[in-house]
C-alpha cells in the first residue's frame, strides 16, 4: 500500500485513540489507587499487580502515540486488553459489564490491526524504516 498523508494521518489518529483510553486510565488508577487495588482485589486479581498495571497503560499507550516498537508492544496490548475483559467484564448477565467486554474485544482487535499493518511513516518506526 503506497504511503501518503492521508494513510499516515489515519495511522497516527488510530494510534492515538487506542492509546487515549490507555493513557488516561493509568493516570486515574495512579490518582485513585487505593480504589484500583480493591477493584482487583474484589475479582481475584492480586492488588501488589496495581503498579504493573498501571506502568502497562501509560508506558504502552505513550508508546503507541510515539509508534516506537509498535507492532511489539501493539501485540502486548492486545493481549493486556484480553486478560482485562476475561478477569473483569465476564459476567454477561449485567448488560453494561456484557458491552465492556465486548468494547474490549474491538480494542484488541484494533491492536492487532496495528500489529499487521503498522504504525504508519508519521511514528518512530516509520522514520527508522524511512
Amino acid at each position: 500500500m503506497q504511503s501518503t498523508g492521508l494513510t499516515n494521518a489515519a495511522a497516527l489518529l488510530g494510534r492515538l485513540l487506542l492509546a487515549a483510553v490507555f493513557i488516561q486510565a493509568g493516570w486515574g488508577k495512579i490518582g485513585g489507587y487505593e480504589g484500583t487495588v480493591a477493584y482487583m482485589t474484589k475479582f481475584g486479581v492480586p492488588g501488589m499487580l496495581a503498579p504493573a498495571v498501571i506502568a502497562v497503560e501509560l508506558l504502552g499507550g505513550l508508546l503507541i502515540v510515539i509508534g516506537w516498537q509498535t507492532r511489539l508492544v501493539a501485540v502486548g496490548m492486545a493481549i493486556f486488553t484480553l486478560l482485562a475483559a476475561y478477569f473483569f467484564h465476564t459476567n454477561f448477565g449485567d448488560r453494561n459489564q456484557a458491552i465492556h467486554f465486548m468494547k474490549n474485544l474491538a480494542i484488541a482487535g484494533g491492536f492487532l490491526a496495528l500489529a499487521a499493518g503498522g504504525p504508519g511513516a508519521w511514528s518512530v518506526d516509520g522514520r527508522r524504516e524511512a
